[in-house]
């Protein structure tokens, strides 16, 4: 150190520091020296929270810019998520981020940058909303007349409600079910959306009322008061409401993304009450004017169909003359009737004196005999023909009976048993033969299993080392000092262990043989060893097992 500063050399007398001191250094000096900071500026490359909850950005304006955190439990209280491109105004403290050789603002409240900020970000989402198609009139539907259920959003414990229900019990006294939200907050926006379709998820037959119209409703204030009805989350809800709503945020001159969404906005909540519901006292004096009109109408009808039936009526002839032609016809033809019996009586009994000499008894008894005679013969000629035909059958079954002989059947038969007895001897003949085939190849295979059988490697002096797992042992390496091993040879098995200092992959038997490695020269076994202290497995023979073939690996 000395001979550096006799050299001259700069700075060759200063204390030598690692790279995490100097970062600790610069990190407490930052901290120090600056605290807590309001920065304004634009964010940059924000692409929303991290997977853990942290979001990472950028704060610039033309000239500068510095990396920005968020951690996540300040995410969560924050009341303006950011948003690339928006300006705002954050809170923090500046600190170092020795990881990346990097100073950094960690963010704990952030804000808009003025109503001008929120007033571009609200045009921003007007009009990617009203691209979706979310703001078109053509989806709005007309509210119903006389709902029995009013659905209400808003805060139980404002003057909005007590109006709003001051203004049905004035009107028209209505079922209202109310659903508690805030209003104004961070969760402001959530607890509307989740409010709007919870109404809309009610069955329309269950223990609570499904409502038919739907209002949101809120007192007057800020932009920034009202910015919860602004959110995405509160216009889609909105949108995608099955039950007609009504928006009644704010004064009549303040205005929110969720007024453009809805069926109807209301420029105040009482307001929203009156369109809800008609007044009880409009529909009793409608309800008597129209029932005023209805009989007016009814008697003027009545006296219309009077008078034109009265009209029809003179134009009609008159009863009597209606039948007094038909009633002339029918008198002539109950005249004619008479006068056309008495005719028709006397023809019949001309006819019937023309034919009685015709019906005497004694015709019909001749002609009975005649057809009986006809009977007799044709049943003569039926039996002839009878005998005929029995006749020239018994002569065709006479001549067949001569053919149907025992003997040749009995031929055919004897015939048949011994071309079955001559199939039966081929077949155990081919039997043997095909047994005797498959006994010669499977002799062949066995001769070529125990050729290829890793055994008879051992009856010519090789033995097979596995270790306790049974598995072959391929190199020393994997035989470590006191390793218990199993050691095959042709006319049985025994235990071994590695022993501990001897060279390395060496090993002695449990009596106490050492086994040399391979390629070293034969290790004579001790002669004070005898043969009784080497452990074996109770296995002796070539075969090892029940005449196992064994595995060589």
């Amino acid at each position: 150190m000395a001979e550096a500063a006799r050299n001259g050399r700069p700075g060759a007398n200063v204390a030598e520091l690692t790279v995490s001191e100097l970062s600790a250094s610069i990190k407490r000096a930052l901290e120090d020296g600056f605290g807590y900071v309001r920065l304004r500026g634009e964010i940059s490359g924000y692409r929303g929270p991290h997977a853990s909850g942290h979001c990472y950005f950028a704060l610039k304006d033309d000239k500068a810019k510095i990396e920005a955190v968020i951690w996540r439990g300040s995410f969560q209280k924050l009341r303006f998520k950011p948003e690339e491109g928006l300006e705002v105004i954050a809170q923090g403290r500046v600190t170092s981020f020795p990881g990346a050789s990097k100073y950094q603002i960690v963010i704990e409240t952030l804000e808009p940058a003025g109503a001008g900020a929120l007033m571009a970000l609200l045009e921003e989402r007007k009009r990617k909303l009203t691209v979706e198609g979310l703001f078109d009139e053509g989806r709005k539907r007309p509210l119903p007349f006389l709902p029995q259920v009013v659905g209400i959003v808003t805060s139980p414990t404002g003057a909005v409600i007590r109006d709003m229900l001051a203004g049905f019990t004035e009107r028209y006294p209505t079922h209202v079910v109310l659903w508690p939200v805030r209003v104004q907050g961070e969760t402001s926006a959530q607890e509307v959306a989740a409010a709007i379709r919870g109404f809309n998820a009610i069955e329309p037959v269950g223990p609570v009322p499904r409502p038919e119209v739907l209002i949101v409703a809120r007192g007057g204030g800020s932009l920034e008061d009202l910015w919860g009805f602004n959110e995405e989350v509160v216009v889609r809800a909105a949108a995608g409401s099955a039950i007609p709503l009504i928006s009644a945020v704010g004064h009549e001159t303040d205005w929110t993304l969720i007024d453009l969404a809805a069926d109807a906005r209301a420029p105040t909540p009482t307001k929203a009450a009156e369109w809800a519901v008609p007044k009880h006292s409009e529909l009793v004096e409608r309800s008597e004017q129209l029932g005023f009109r209805l009989g007016q109408r009814i008697r003027r009808r009545l006296d219309e169909a009077r008078a034109h039936w009265r009209a029809a009526a003179r134009g009609l002839p008159r009863p009597e003359d209606l039948v007094a032609l038909p009633r002339q016809r029918f008198d002539a033809a109950e005249k004619r009737l008479v006068r056309a019996l008495i005719s028709n009586t006397q023809a019949h009994g001309k006819r019937l004196a023309r034919v009685s000499p015709r019906l005497q008894p004694r015709l019909l008894a001749v002609r009975i005999e005649r057809e009986a005679s006809r009977l007799d013969r044709m049943q003569a000629r039926a039996g002839d023909a009878l005998g005929r035909l029995a006749s020239s059958r018994r002569a065709v079954l006479e001549r067949l009976s001569g053919r149907l002989n025992p003997a040749g059947l009995s031929d055919r038969v004897s015939r048949g048993t011994e071309r079955l007895e001559s199939l039966s001897g081929r077949r155990d003949a081919a039997f043997v033969t095909f047994l005797d085939r498959r006994r010669q190849r499977l002799e062949a295979d066995g001769q070529m299993l125990a050729s290829l059988s890793y055994r008879s490697v051992l009856g010519r002096g090789f033995a097979v080392v596995r270790d306790g797992d049974g598995r072959a042992v391929r190199s020393i390496a994997a035989l470590p000092a006191g390793q218990r091993v199993e050691i095959e040879v042709a006319d049985g098995r025994v235990a071994a262990d590695i022993a501990p200092n001897g060279p390395p992959g060496g090993f002695a038997t449990e009596g106490g043989h050492d086994v040399a490695q391979a390629g070293d020269e034969p290790v004579r076994p001790r002669p004070a060893a005898p043969r009784a202290n080497v452990a074996t497995r109770g296995r002796s023979g070539s075969g090892g097992g029940a005449g196992g073939q064994g595995s060589l690996f």
